[in-house]
């Protein structure tokens, strides 16, 4: 054996990667399989109209730009809670994706906003990001021996992003993912909290957290500082098969927008819907609301509204609607759990995600 090539094995097991020195690189070599996307073999979950704008990745679809405020379609573009799924037995997996804008926020990670995240059987193994041109490539090593594994890479929470290619090992077996506890995805509306400000992950929002604890489909349509429940938007929530809708957009209007427009949201949802479960959830906990009444009031009165709107809806015979208390959600003792006093950092989630899911798993009637 030569010097040449003992130090070279040297060096690779100095850093532990001696099987990555000795194998090609998955994502130049000309053997490896790969999978353009928009393919049949990777799944999309999460954007509802993916089918119909195949193969943009946004949230809401483009026959019904017209009807939405400006601010609103310019955050659908962003692909919170979007989610390729496939299952395959290579041992590395590599990315290759673009996004047309790196700019960053200063109270959420690059990761969070413009990244992926991959999970593996569930569990969590590693990120990718974009480099300051916006390219975002990354090859993950995801086992030691073929053996089929469930794969689910998360897309960014704010940012917008085109998908290239998923490359495998050349002789990778693809087959579907599993399904979910529940044909129908849950389906979210609200603010910048709901749509995943500020977790560090994309995997790490409440509902991603939440659907893989209970192994349930999501589509996340938070809007960052438009969840106004506008009749545009309750008219879209309303295409969607859903299991359980959950209403979370108490954080963006005043109190008085609030009371007006959550009985026209329902309303809108019931004409198709009629015993589909329906989650209203009042606001969680502001560090502000110990500063001053004025403060704390139209939190108050948002909390009052929901519940008693949900009261309501009971008495008038409405069994399949529930209100969710904020405060179980995210209470003065969790405001650790906050990165600017009002968005929610990963931990926040965490509280967030274990206070709604008892309700969550009550309504569908999952066990516990």
């Amino acid at each position: 054996m030569t010097r040449k090539i003992q130090s070279f094995l040297a060096a690779c097991t100095v850093f532990g990667a001696l099987s990555t020195c000795l194998k090609a690189d998955l994502l130049d070599s000309t053997n490896s399989l790969r999978v353009s996307f928009p393919d049949a073999r990777l799944t999309v979950n999460g954007l509802a109209w993916f089918n119909e704008d195949r193969a943009t990745l946004r949230r809401l679809p483009l026959r019904l730009k017209d009807t939405f405020r400006a601010p609103v379609w310019s955050l659908a573009q962003d692909t919170s809670g979007g989610r390729i799924r496939f299952k395959t037995d290579s041992t590395r997996i590599g990315l290759r994706a673009k996004s047309p804008d790196t700019s960053g926020m200063h109270h959420m990670t690059t990761i969070g906003q413009s990244g992926f995240d991959i999970y593996i059987n569930n569990e969590y193994m590693g990120s990718a990001w974009p480099d300051n041109s916006g390219d975002i490539v990354k090859e993950w090593t995801v086992g030691t021996n073929r053996a089929l594994r469930d794969v689910t890479l998360y897309l960014p929470l704010y940012k917008g992003v085109a998908i290239q290619e998923v490359i495998l090992e050349s002789d990778a077996k693809i087959e579907p993912p599993p399904p979910f506890a529940r044909s129908k995805p849950v389906v979210y509306y609200g603010s910048s909290i709901t749509q995943g400000g500020c977790a560090s992950n994309p995997g790490l929002s409440c509902q991603a957290q939440l659907s893989r604890w209970l192994n349930l489909d999501f589509i996340n349509l938070g809007f960052s500082g438009n969840g106004l429940g506008e009749p545009a938007i309750a008219d879209a929530v309303s295409e969607i098969d859903a299991s359980c809708f959950v209403l979370d957009y108490w954080g963006n209007p005043s109190a008085e927008v609030y009371r007006d427009t959550l009985p026209t949201f329902v309303q809108t949802l019931r004409k198709r819907y009629h015993q589909t479960p329906i989650l209203i959830t009042g606001p969680y906990f502001f560090p502000s609301e110990t500063l001053t009444a004025r403060n704390a009031g139209p939190l108050t009165e948002k909390r009052t509204t929901a519940k008693q709107f949900v009261a309501n809806q009971r008495r008038a015979g409405d069994k399949f609607i529930a209100y969710v208390d904020g405060l179980e959600m995210l209470s003065r003792e969790q405001a650790f759990g906050l990165v600017d006093g009002v968005h929610c950092n990963s931990l926040g989630f965490y509280f967030c995600a274990k206070g709604l899911e008892p309700h969550l798993r009550k309504a569908l009637k999952l066990r516990p």
